[in-house]
């Protein structure tokens, strides 16, 4: 009874949030820099909630289940996290404005699709770890995807002209771009983590750091498609800031 009323508040805190700032960014009238400020504040609320609610569902029975409502779940408090640290350094109200409702419903998955048995080797070492920095690193190479789409989205409403007030309000493509990125870098990260835990986690259950098999492939294969996208990116982003420099440089001469 009492993870029903957790998540029913959960869902009510995400909903009222998410109705604010619909109906505070679908009217025509400009937007002031700090109006929307106190969102941040108070979207620490229901995200520290989903986050121990994703914790009891992960590991509240004593031993480690999961199931695809709380996959779910925690792919959408990972998108809504990671639009909270981006609107410290831009205005993401527009981007908080989509995705909190979405949170609204995610956060009741747990209850609607739990999971139906323990996971097996749960007491081996490293597999706990292996498992969360597996899945947290997945989703947020989910929310990228899901980012690009949206991009893409903003970026055929530019052509047309004709933009809602909520579309509007959504951050410039080229700060969507960056946001892109830091999430696809931070995914990488967790990535290069799983794989080591992984590794670690073979050798304590099967005597072998590396198993060719089609978890191994497909991992290694991931890992180096986004390592070479993210060094690709980054290399064109240095070239582009040395060109501004030196642009500056004569420019100012």
């Amino acid at each position: 009874m009492v993870a029903i009323l957790a998540h029913a508040l959960n869902a009510i805190l995400y909903a009222a949030l998410g109705t604010v700032l619909a109906r505070g960014l679908w009217r025509t009238e400009p937007i002031s820099v700090t109006e929307f400020g106190w969102v941040r504040h108070v979207l620490l609320a229901p995200m520290l909630l989903q986050l121990w609610l994703l914790h009891q569902s992960l590991f509240g029975s004593g031993q480690m289940t999961l199931g695809v409502g709380t996959a779910l779940s925690c792919i959408v408090w990972l998108s809504v996290v990671s639009y909270w640290l981006g609107s410290f350094f831009h205005r993401l109200e527009g981007l908080q404005a989509l995705v909190v409702p979405v949170a609204a419903v995610a956060s009741l998955m747990p209850l609607l699709l739990p999971a139906s048995r323990p996971l097996a080797h749960a007491d081996v070492p490293f597999f706990s770890l292996h498992l969360v920095l597996s899945m947290v690193a997945y989703s947020l190479f989910t929310i990228a995807s899901l980012h690009v789409l949206l991009m893409a989205l903003l970026e055929r409403r530019l052509h047309s002209g004709a933009l809602p007030p909520l579309v509007r309000s959504l951050p410039p493509l080229l700060t969507l771009e960056r946001l892109l990125f830091r999430i696809l870098a931070a995914g990488f990260v967790l990535l290069t983590a799983s794989l080591v835990t992984g590794m670690f986690f073979s050798e304590a259950l099967t005597g072998r750091a590396l198993q060719f098999n089609h978890k191994t492939v497909f991992g290694v294969l991931s890992w180096l498609i986004f390592g070479l996208l993210l060094g690709a990116w980054l290399a064109v982003a240095r070239g582009a800031s040395t060109r501004t420099h030196q642009w500056r440089d004569r420019t100012y001469r």
